[in-house]
Parts: C-alpha cells; sequence; structure tokens
C-alpha cells in the first residue's frame, strides 16, 4: 500500500480526466519497466506495488469516482457517504473546515469557512454524532486491496507467503493454483472499525509473472513443445516440462507444428474445483548444423519423398 500523501494519477503520470485507456497504457509500460522480475534496482519493488495500487485504484470507474471526491481517505469513508454531496460541499469554497483545518491537498476541493464535516455527513466521524448528539453506532472497518506479484510456480504450488502491505508484515496462505486475478481474502486485516467495531478485510489481488515457458488462461496451461522432424513423423513419447514436474506426453505419427496436446488435469489445481489442462503445442525443430551422415540421409529423403508441404 502506498504512502497516503501521494496521489495515484501522479504515480501513473496522467492527468486527473484520463480515460481508461490511457490509464491501463501508462499502467502497462510502468509495470513493464519496473516489474522485479525485469529491474533489479532494489527501489523497482517498491515503485511496482504504487503502480499496481494506483491501477486498481483507477481502473474501477466505481472506485476511481470515490477516490476523486473523497481524496486519500477514500477507503476510510462508510459506502453510504454519497460522493456527489461530498464533492457539492467541496465546491463551495476552498475554506477551511471543522476547527480551521481543511481536507488535505491534491486537487481534492475544501469546505467553506464554518461548515462542520460531522454534521454534514450524519455524524460519520470523530465519533459519528451530530450537533443532535444522536449517536449512530459503531461503523465496521472499510475492506482494502493491495496486490501481489507470485512466480508461476508459486501460483501453481501455493503455500505460506510473507508480504508487505504498507508499514504491516502479513503471512498469507496461498491456496494452490491461484489465477491471474484472483482475490485471496485476509479476514480482519482491512481499515480499522470504529467505537469498537471489527475491522475491514484485505484482499489481495494475484498477478502472475511472465513466465519464459508457460502462459496461463484461467486454470489451463499452455507450453511449447520441441520435438524432432523424425518423432513428429513416427511419433514418440517425448518429456515435457510442467508446474508440477516432469512428464511424459504422446505425439502421434504425422504430427506438424501447431498441433496441441492435451494432457488432462496437468493444468493449474484447485482446492474446490477440477484441475485445469495443459497443452502442449508442438513445434518442430531441425538441427542448426548436419553432420556428413545426417545430411545424407536428409538428401536421400529428399529424393525418395513424394510429400509437398504446400500441397495438402
Amino acid at each position: 500500500m502506498m504512502p497516503p500523501d501521494r496521489d495515484f494519477y501522479e504515480i501513473l503520470g496522467v492527468r486527473r480526466g484520463a480515460s481508461q485507456e490511457d490509464i491501463q497504457r501508462a499502467y502497462r509500460k510502468l509495470a513493464r519497466a519496473n516489474h522485479p522480475d525485469v529491474n533489479k534496482d532494489p527501489s523497482a519493488e517498491d515503485r511496482f506495488k504504487e503502480v499496481s495500487e494506483a491501477y486498481s485504484v483507477l481502473s474501477d470507474p466505481a472506485t476511481r469516482r470515490r477516490y476523486d471526491a473523497f481524496g486519500p481517505d477514500f477507503r476510510q469513508v462508510p459506502e453510504d457517504v454519497d460522493p456527489e454531496t461530498w464533492a457539492r460541499a467541496g465546491r463551495r469554497g476552498a475554506g477551511a473546515g471543522r476547527g480551521g483545518a481543511g481536507p488535505r491537498g491534491g486537487g481534492f476541493g475544501g469546505f467553506e469557512e464554518g461548515v462542520d464535516l460531522d454534521d454534514l455527513l450524519g455524524g460519520l466521524f470523530s465519533g459519528r454524532r451530530g450537533r443532535s448528539g444522536a449517536s449512530w453506532g459503531p461503523i465496521p472497518g472499510a475492506d482494502q486491496e493491495a496486490e501481489i506479484v507470485l512466480s508461476f510456480e508459486d501460483a501453481y504450488r501455493g503455500g505460506p507467503r510473507s508480504i508487505t502491505v504498507g508499514s504491516r508484515r502479513l503471512r498469507v496462505d496461498i491456496p494452490p493454483g491461484v489465477t491471474d486475478g484472483q482475490r485471496v481474502r485476509l479476514a480482519g486485516q482491512g481499515g480499522k472499525g470504529g467505537e469498537g467495531a471489527p475491522a475491514g478485510d484485505l484482499y489481495l489481488i494475484v498477478r502472475i509473472a511472465p513466465h519464459p515457458r508457460y502462459r496461463a488462461e484461467g486454470r489451463d496451461i499452455h507450453v511449447l513443445l520441441p520435438v524432432a522432424p523424425w518423432e513428429a513423423a513416427l511419433g514418440a513419447s517425448v518429456a515435457v516440462d510442467t508446474p508440477g514436474g516432469e512428464t511424459k506426453v504422446k505425439v502421434p505419427p504425422g504430427t506438424s507444428s501447431g498441433r496441441r496436446l492435451r494432457l488432462r488435469g496437468r493444468g493449474m489445481p484447485s482446492r474446490r474445483d477440477k484441475p485445469g489442462d495443459l497443452y502442449a503445442e508442438v513445434r518442430i525443430m531441425v538441427p542448426e548444423r548436419l553432420s556428413e551422415e545426417e545430411r545424407r540421409l536428409f538428401e536421400q529423403l529428399s529424393s525418395v519423398s513424394t510429400f509437398d508441404p504446400r500441397r495438402r
């Protein structure tokens, strides 16, 4: 979680009226440049977390409206507070609120002199009492979100993991087979409640780092399977690496590049649903350099074969 004095728009380098496409484009550029697997600068991981949190807020239209209305404290403002009411009050002037202290900067608007913020919002803050003295009761803490970046292997295996959220060090049990975008709930780790009310929950949004061999689509895993020309032509049992370890796959005779071989249940595991499948896409590879014997045999095959790959 990033420090409260940082502006999300400033983090992404976009104007306040930026379109969703502009926000997504800025996020992709900054996330790619600061991803810990790509950028080895010790401070890159912190920048990546800032960029990810800014995007998680501004990419959601409803959350973005609350951020624009309430500013850095938007997570602490209860859901039943109307953003338009807050915004209208803020446009009345840039003067101070109760006690002469206006809201924090960042372009979120101020309140005119003498406006009692507690009274305006029905006593939702400072003991939740308005001028009438009536109590609205305890307010549960607000739910919060943060992103967690996992390697492909960690997402596949799951297990305990330590993370840093703001100034807190938390331990979370990652379920085996989490998918990109999945939310992991940490009960009671969100915003603090008022007047003894329970704290909100913290939701970790999983992001899976790019992998040189594997690609996930939901719970299905895709991997390239290099095979020799004779293995593709004659058929063979070929070893294939999976996140769960090496296994064998049968390459049928007459297999061409691009053919997908399905291994049921060898995709992402799941505690509740059935696991995904693994798809091995055949890629026929030829030697970069041929020995004299290999060249002779290929030339012999060329002279006797009637196969024309361009006429099928």
